[in-house]
């Protein structure tokens, strides 16, 4: 019901939703336009997963349905390579694309450096109208728009049901609560409680929110990694380990937490809506009613996950921007937005489409959209995934405990320091 229809009739919905699609007007000469047409070649850099990006290439390139004369050239570019292999190519302008599929937090890093094209003002009139409001902010930059929210996300729990039911728990809603389920889950089968990602620090945000702080407060240009909540975070990390509550690897972590979960080697997990197609593929989930998903367990303070999603966003230095954005708008229409919640369960970042049979049916949105309205909105600075690469070796380093929780919230707020220049 989720996932897969025919391809016939998916060619079929996306050239209807491509008929909405257009483009700027633009000389002749720039490639652009051939006759009152859009035409040449768009090159997309797409970074979805592998159980995403077959669903994604066939509905981008349905986009020539609606214009024949244009060709897009879809690139799968893995999302841990994608953030600098952009920079790279839109620096240097060799090879670059003229759209990209840019996390959240890349978007003003990008603008700031003047990497892309603001969007066209029609456009963006219509994202601040219609699509949510905390999707529509992770697009702009000092009060323009740069980018088009595909898809919006959080994190959750996911749990396999039937483990938990042999062990005889609910599913946890604090993170203590986790300590004792696991050790229930650990007696009856000998398996691991949860498995806790330790080489990404997106997964240390719902542990620092929990423990009701943030990796800073961009209004007051303070760093704020490295208080008392943030101690106590990198604290729980290392704790959950410690006390055998959790699993967790230094290296490769996501393939080693879907497989953990998938076979059954973990009873839980954190993860997003992303992961929901891929999980369905493991053993312990062919039948699919096995999975449960939960809020993220709460820390000392509160429940608290980051919203996450991918915005579409056009390469400043692009040759054809008016096909580019035309595809932008397409990809990011509420037809193949409801596409990709009916393929991957994945959430649309369009108001009207939660209304839609398709996507108001999806026990994944059922979840998840209730999550993605009470999940934290990052700071939309520059910087902020420039923060994620030492905060992930401060990370690593306190849940495997090769340093202490203190020693880890200072090194963080450091490095943290040396890239915010003059924050207190």
């Amino acid at each position: 019901m989720r996932r897969g229809i025919a391809a016939t009739a998916l060619v079929a919905t996306l050239a209807l939703a491509a008929t909405a699609c257009g483009g700027d007007d633009k000389d002749a000469a720039d490639g652009t336009k051939a006759g009152g047409e859009l035409s040449g070649t768009v090159t997309w850099w797409d970074t979805s997963n592998d159980a995403e990006k077959a669903s994604f290439q066939k509905i981008a390139e349905a986009f020539t349905a609606k214009h024949p004369k244009v060709t897009v050239k879809y690139v799968n570019v893995p999302y841990g390579d994608a953030q600098n292999k952009v920079k790279n190519a839109f620096s240097s302008g060799s090879d670059a694309p003229d759209v990209i599929r840019a996390d959240v937090g890349w978007v003003a890093d990008f603008a700031s450096l003047g990497y892309l094209d603001e969007v066209p003002a029609d456009q963006a009139k219509k994202i601040d109208a219609e699509f949510l409001p905390q999707a529509a902010a992770s697009g702009k930059f000092e009060g323009k728009t740069y980018a088009v929210p595909q898809v919006i996300d959080s994190l959750g729990l996911f749990y396999n049901k039937k483990m938990l039911a042999d062990a005889g728990v609910q599913p946890p809603k604090t993170l203590e609560e986790v300590k004792t389920a696991a050790a229930a889950i650990k007696g009856k089968t000998g398996k691991a409680g949860l498995y806790l990602r330790g080489d990404d620090s997106y997964w240390f945000l719902p542990l620092i929110y929990g423990e009701g702080g943030d990796l800073v407060d961009a209004k007051n240009k303070t760093v704020t990694v490295d208080n008392e909540a943030g101690v106590k975070a990198f604290k729980t990390a290392r704790d959950l380990v410690a006390s055998g509550a959790a699993i967790t690897n230094a290296t490769d972590g996501y393939a080693n937490m879907q497989t953990a979960f998938k076979t059954g080697e973990a009873a839980m997990m954190i993860n997003g809506p992303w992961a929901v197609a891929d999980t369905y593929a493991g053993d312990q989930f062919k039948d699919k009613a096995n999975l449960g998903i939960a809020a993220v367990p709460a820390g000392s303070a509160k429940a608290g996950a980051p919203q996450g999603g991918h915005d579409l966003a056009v390469y400043a230095g692009s040759k054809n921007t008016a096909a580019a954005h035309a595809f932008v708008e397409y990809m990011t229409s509420q037809e193949v937005q409801v596409q990709s919640t009916k393929d991957l369960s994945l959430l649309p970042t369009r108001t009207a489409a939660y209304e839609l049979p398709d996507v108001k049916g999806n026990e994944m949105v059922q979840f998840f959209k209730p999550a993605v309205d009470k999940a934290v909105e990052r700071a939309w600075i520059p910087e902020n995934g420039s923060l994620f690469e030492p905060l992930k070796v401060e990370y690593t380093k306190a849940i495997t405990g090769a340093s202490s929780p203190e020693d880890a919230a200072k090194s963080a707020g450091v490095e943290f320091r040396k890239i915010l220049k003059g924050w207190k």
